[in-house]
């Protein structure tokens, strides 16, 4: 079937319409009518080629909301009406012992992702959710179930959601622990909803004073400017985690010295250039980790979703057009976003 979809031919080229094709629906398939798409970071990196192995055309997009408008004959978990998401990945081995223990994003012969992934349906990889429509194997399919008012603001959850509730669930942030939330973009302002949500008390880190009020409306008990010493020495030696969501090379050090022993900083954020090199005097006389993370299997993405859906969590958005794509572009690169872009699919 010929779908209308947003994507780009090559690096150096914009974000235009398109016109794409999607597999008739398998017998474990699900035929999605996509409502909305959010804007992930990794969508412009991935159409310029910043990083390595931008397959063109390129239609980009994990962040899905929409209905269920078809199903095969297996499929037992959905049915034509459903309220569902899509994240970040459509595929994997199932096979390995990453797959076996609900981890797909650590697949061992590597997820398919939901753009830009090897797929046997033309032109041989993914695409994604700047489209009218998607065909996914209902394993990789997920019930939403937040009120239709919401299902916009949902969208960023299946990237940013997924991305910062995963570790904080991993390393069991909840009463009683100290958190900090470094950064209060688009991952950041997730991770402060849910941290807060888990009952944490909540430090927030920004490099500017004017998000101070900002980041206490997300859920913050407290809030750092880590350009100020005299605010970071406050809490030195202090956090039991420290989620660091920044996608900018920066001094590590400034935060894995306000960890406890055995105290947790994780990375969720990918930067162009290289962190300078930690000082491991730091880390080893506390038995202190740097860590990193990546999204969440298929199970734990649904208990996200449906956490939020509990706690009234959603994503502070800005909607645009599909003809408003590469202008958002743009004012990503500016921050000029808060704090998520997401795509109305009626105008694609």
């Amino acid at each position: 079937m010929t779908v209308k979809a947003w994507g780009a031919h090559a690096a150096d080229k914009p974000i235009v319409a398109i016109d794409i094709e999607r597999r008739a629906p398998g017998p474990r398939d699900v035929q999605i009518e996509i409502a909305y798409c959010g804007i992930c970071h990794s969508d412009l990196h991935t159409v310029r080629s910043e990083w390595a192995g931008t397959l063109y055309p390129c239609v980009p997009g994990h962040e899905i909301v929409g209905r269920v408008s078809a199903v095969g004959g297996e499929v037992t978990g959905f049915k034509a009406g459903d309220t569902v998401g899509v994240g970040c990945m459509v595929g994997s081995c199932q096979h390995c012992a990453a797959c076996d223990e609900g981890l797909e994003q650590y697949c061992e012969r590597g997820m398919v992702g939901t753009y830009n992934g090897s797929t046997p349906d033309a032109p041989g990889h993914t695409l994604g959710g700047y489209s009218q429509r998607i065909v996914v194997d209902e394993k990789f399919v997920l019930h939403v179930r937040h009120p239709q008012e919401h299902l916009a603001a949902v969208a960023p959850l299946l990237c940013a959601g997924i991305t910062t509730y995963s570790p904080l669930r991993h390393w069991n942030v909840g009463p009683g622990k100290k958190v900090g939330i470094v950064g209060i973009g688009g991952l950041g302002h997730m991770g402060v909803k849910i941290a807060h949500a888990m009952g944490a008390h909540v430090v927030a880190f920004t490099t500017s004073e004017s998000k101070r009020q900002a980041a206490h409306d997300l859920g913050a008990d407290e809030v750092v400017n880590s350009r100020d010493p005299a605010q970071m020495k406050a809490h030195a030696t202090s956090f039991d985690f420290i989620l660091d969501t920044v996608a900018a090379s920066h001094d590590l050090d400034a935060f894995s010295s306000l960890l406890k022993r055995d105290g947790t900083l994780c990375l969720v954020g990918v930067p162009e250039h290289a962190h300078p090199s930690p000082n491991v005097g730091n880390l080893i006389f506390k038995r202190r980790a740097i860590a990193g993370s990546l999204i969440g299997g298929i199970q734990e993405t649904q208990e996200m979703l449906d956490f939020c859906a509990q706690h009234c969590i959603v994503a502070d958005i800005e909607m645009v057009r599909a003809d408003g794509i590469e202008a958002a572009y743009e004012r990503m690169l500016k921050s000029d976003v808060k704090y998520r872009f997401v795509i109305d699919a009626a105008t694609m």
